[in-house]
C-alpha cells in the first residue's frame, strides 16, 4: 500500500477507536459468547472454517476475517430471532450451525459475476459433504443468494429458510460500519492502489452508498441495532474525509 494510505488509514483507525463499540454486543453478551463458543467448538464449522482459509483472500475486503465476523454476528442474530419466534433449544443450535454456515461461505466467489447466486452454488456442493440435510444445505444456499446489498430478495415461503436469509444479510450488513474504515476500505486499496485523487473523487458516491445501506435490515433484531452500525460509519466516513481534505489534499 502507498505510504500516503498507510497514514490515512492510521487516521482512519484513531478515528475508529474513539468510538464505543455498537449496542448490539453491550445488550446480548450472552448470545455473542454462545455464538463465538460454537464458532470455535463445533466441529463441522471447524472444518469448514479450515476448508475456507485456502478460498478467500482480502483484495476486495472479504476474506477471512471478513467471513468470520459475518458468521459470528449472524450467529448471534439467529439465536436471538430463534428464541423470539419460541423455538426449542435443539432448534436454536441447529439455526445456528446453519446461519455460521452461511456466514463462512457467503463470499466463496466475490470476484465473480453475480457472485451470490454463484457463491449459492458452490457452497451447494461443499456442503453435501458436510453433515446437513437437503432442507438445511437449501436454507444456507438461499441464504446466500439473497445476501447482495440493493438486490430484491426473492420471497421464502419457510419461515426457517427467511430467518436464516436475514441475519446473514444483518451480519453482513453490520460490516459497513466501523469495520468499513478499520478493515475493508484499506483492503480495496491496497489492491486497486488508485491516485488519491481518485480515491477523493470516489469517496462521496462510497457514503452515500453508505447511507442506503441503513434502511434495509430485515430481522426484527437487525433492524433495531444494524442502524447504529451504519451511523458510526457515516460519522467516522465523515470526519475521515474531512481530515483528507485538510491534511493530504489542501496541503498538495
Amino acid at each position: 500500500m502507498d505510504a500516503v494510505y498507510l497514514e490515512i488509514r492510521k487516521i482512519a483507525r484513531m478515528i475508529v477507536a474513539r468510538y464505543p463499540r455498537p449496542d448490539f454486543y453491550s445488550a446480548h453478551p450472552s448470545e455473542v459468547t454462545d455464538s463465538q463458543r460454537f464458532f470455535q467448538c463445533d466441529p463441522s464449522i471447524i472444518k469448514l472454517r479450515k476448508d475456507m482459509a485456502g478460498c478467500l483472500d482480502d483484495d476486495f475486503g472479504h476474506g477471512m476475517g471478513h467471513v468470520e465476523k459475518v458468521a459470528i454476528d449472524a450467529g448471534t442474530l439467529i439465536i436471538i430471532e430463534s428464541r423470539l419466534a419460541g423455538q426449542t433449544e435443539n432448534q436454536v443450535q441447529r439455526n445456528l450451525l446453519l446461519a455460521q454456515c452461511a456466514g463462512l461461505l457467503h463470499d466463496i466467489c466475490r470476484k465473480e459475476k453475480s457472485h451470490a447466486e454463484k457463491g449459492a452454488e458452490t457452497a451447494s456442493d461443499i456442503l453435501k459433504t458436510y453433515p446437513l440435510v437437503p432442507d438445511e444445505i437449501t436454507h444456507v444456499c438461499t441464504a446466500i443468494r439473497n445476501h447482495e446489498a440493493f438486490a430484491h430478495p426473492e420471497r421464502l415461503p419457510s419461515r426457517r429458510s427467511r430467518m436464516i436469509s436475514d441475519c446473514l444479510y444483518d451480519a453482513d450488513k453490520f460490516r459497513w460500519g466501523p469495520d468499513n474504515f478499520n478493515h475493508t476500505l484499506w483492503d480495496m486499496v491496497g489492491f486497486l492502489n488508485p491516485p488519491l485523487a481518485t480515491f477523493v473523487d470516489h469517496y462521496p458516491r462510497g457514503m452515500a452508498l453508505l447511507k442506503k445501506i441503513r434502511d434495509t435490515f430485515r430481522s426484527r433484531t437487525g433492524r433495531r441495532y444494524g442502524p447504529q452500525f451504519i451511523d458510526m460509519g457515516l460519522a467516522i466516513g465523515e470526519e475521515l474525509f474531512q481530515a483528507i481534505l485538510t491534511d493530504f489534499i489542501n496541503q498538495a
